[in-house]
């Protein structure tokens, strides 16, 4: 009768456990989920005048890039548009400053 209540006692430690790792996980991806993407106010000051001269940079005095290292630059070195658009990893410069100048309103 001993191996039988020490039994139930493991079973119950194994329910446990498992209860309480899917509780953690349900609760980050809950803070994951309730934090916004666009916290960071500042960005609307601060980011705008940047991205703004990056651009100018980057058309003024392109840097040599091939599309294995593209994705290392803030600002896209290669000339991408219709499909390719669809798997760039951030939205052009023009449209990331026309979303900040929207937020500044």
């Amino acid at each position: 009768m001993a191996s039988g209540s020490a039994t139930k006692k493991r079973s119950a430690s194994w329910r446990k456990s498992i209860a309480i790792a899917l509780s953690a996980v349900l609760g980050a991806a809950l803070l994951v989920l309730g934090v916004p993407r666009t916290i960071a106010a500042w960005e609307t000051l601060a980011a705008h005048p940047a991205l703004e001269k990056l651009e100018v940079a980057s058309q003024q005095n392109p840097l040599p890039a091939s599309p294995a290292t593209a994705h290392l630059f803030i600002v896209n070195p290669l000339t991408s548009g219709g499909l390719a658009s669809l798997f760039s990893t951030h939205p052009p410069i023009e449209e990331r400053i026309a979303r900040l100048q929207a937020m500044k309103l």
